[in-house]
C-alpha cells in the first residue's frame, strides 16, 4: 500500500520542520510549502491524502484556501487539519464551517497532531462516499458530483457544510435527522462542535435557499426534515 501523502502549509520554517521530521518518522510522505497560492497550486495538481494549514498565511490566508479548496470539485473530500497561532474560537469556527475536519492550536505537541491526523483519516474511511445521484426536489436540483445546488436555476452560494447538510436532508424528504445524526452524518461521531451549531447552519442555509428555505422544517424537540410535498 502506498504511503499517505501529507501537504504542509505554513511560512514559519522551524514548524515545517518539525511538523515534516515527524510525521516521516511515522511513515508519511511529505511535502511542503509556505504559501496559499503554492498550497492551492499543489492540492490541485498532486491531490493529496490530508492537507495540515497554517491559517496565519501571507497574502492568501489559510481560511481562503480551505475554502477554495472545499468549493473545487477535484480537492473538495481532501481532509484538511488547520493550524492556528491566534486561539480564536471565530476562526475556528470559521474553518470548520468551511469544511475544514479538524484544528490544532499553536503550540502543540507533535504527538497530539499524529494522533489529529490519524483520527481524520480514520474517519474518512470510515465514512461512506455521498450518494452521487442528482436530487431534484421541488423547485431545487442538487448535483453532488458538481457540488452544486440550485433554486429556480440559479446557483446558490453554498459552504462545505451547508451544501452537505441540505444534501442530507433533500435525498430523505419526510425522515427526521436529529442534530446529533446530522453531525455524525456530515462529520463523523467525533466532530468538534455542540448540537447549536446545528441549528445555525440550519439558519444560514435557509437564508440563503430564500423561498426555498421554508422546505427545511424544524420537528420540535428532535430535529430536521425535508419536506416531502409543497
Amino acid at each position: 500500500m502506498a504511503p499517505v501523502e501529507i501537504l504542509v502549509v505554513d511560512d514559519e520554517e522551524d514548524i515545517l520542520e518539525l511538523v515534516a521530521y515527524n510525521l516521516r518518522r511515522n511513515g508519511y510522505r511529505v511535502e511542503c510549502v509556505k504559501t496559499g497560492e503554492a498550497a492551492l497550486a499543489h492540492a490541485k495538481s498532486k491531490l493529496p491524502d490530508l492537507i495540515i494549514l497554517d491559517l496565519m498565511l501571507p497574502e492568501i490566508d489559510g481560511l481562503q484556501v480551505c475554502g477554495e479548496l472545499k468549493k473545487n470539485t477535484t480537492t473538495a473530500l481532501i481532509p484538511i487539519v488547520m493550524l492556528t497561532a491566534k486561539g480564536e474560537e471565530a476562526d475556528v469556527v470559521t474553518g470548520l464551517e468551511l469544511g475544514a475536519d479538524d484544528y490544532l492550536s499553536k503550540p502543540f505537541s507533535p504527538r497530539v497532531l499524529l494522533a489529529r491526523i490519524r483520527a481524520v483519516l480514520r474517519r474518512q474511511k470510515q465514512q461512506p462516499a455521498d450518494n452521487e445521484e442528482i436530487v431534484r426536489i421541488h423547485n431545487i436540483v442538487i448535483n453532488p458530483g458538481r457540488h452544486e445546488a440550485l433554486v429556480d436555476g440559479r446557483l446558490v452560494d453554498l459552504t462545505f457544510t451547508e451544501f452537505r447538510l441540505l444534501h442530507l436532508l433533500a435525498r430523505r424528504p419526510g425522515w427526521v435527522s436529529s442534530r446529533q445524526q446530522i453531525i455524525e452524518a456530515i462529520r463523523g461521531f467525533d466532530y468538534p462542535v455542540t448540537e447549536r451549531s446545528v441549528d445555525v447552519q440550519v439558519a444560514g442555509l435557509r437564508k440563503k435557499l430564500r423561498s426555498a428555505g421554508c422546505f427545511i422544517e424544524t420537528v420540535r424537540g428532535v430535529g430536521y426534515r425535508f419536506k416531502e410535498s409543497e
